[in-house]
């Protein structure tokens, strides 16, 4: 059987206390397990940076359930992240860089949700975003995961997660995503 780390990385808020993340974790953990052996990592929680190093050498795929804060990601992640991905295990020296990775029979993908409504990505270079797609902002967290060598899966997206109103929506689409992605891509993971 396949094997799937799932890691959320919500971080509590008083205005975001996670609630959205820890569902879509959960949903994502209950759907998966037919086709994979899932684990998780619930970054508030707390880890053991041993423990999560052989998570990452055990699995397959990693799928990140995670909010963005401030185009980013929050910052128990981004140390999760730094603690984690340390040289000789996630990535060495190689003579052109970004080239090192050792995580390269991998894949990653990220489930995001964003306070910006889906129409903020797709302006013109005029608004807010200069025109970037999600995954152009996105950019710095692939490329930190491709210089692991991790092969990119496209990126799951819930827009105006501060006010959404029905999230039925957004399961059935993430339904899709991992049977389009996970299950039926046609190659093996």
């Amino acid at each position: 059987m396949r094997k799937l780390l799932l890691i959320n990385g919500q971080d509590y808020f008083e205005r975001a206390q996670g609630e959205l993340n820890n569902t879509m974790s959960k949903y994502i953990e209950e759907f998966t397990t037919n086709e994979f052996e899932v684990v998780q990592t619930a970054i508030a929680k707390g880890d053991q940076v041993p423990e999560e190093i052989e998570k990452f050498k055990w699995a397959d795929v990693i799928i990140i359930q995670t909010p963005i804060y401030w185009f980013s990601l929050p910052g128990i992640l981004k140390k999760y992240i730094d603690d984690v991905f340390i040289p000789d295990i996630f990535f060495g020296k190689s003579t052109q860089f970004g080239q090192g990775g050792k995580f390269n029979k991998k894949k990653y993908m990220l489930s995001v949700t964003w306070g910006a409504k889906e129409s903020a990505f797709k302006g013109t270079k005029e608004d807010f975003l200069e025109g970037l797609s999600e995954e152009q902002v996105l950019f710095p967290i692939h490329k930190t995961f491709e210089y692991c060598g991790f092969n990119r899966l496209p990126t799951f997206s819930i827009y105006s997660s501060m006010n959404l109103q029905e999230l039925d929506p957004y399961l059935t689409k993430i339904q899709r995503h991992l049977q389009e992605h996970l299950f039926h891509s046609g190659e093996s993971i």
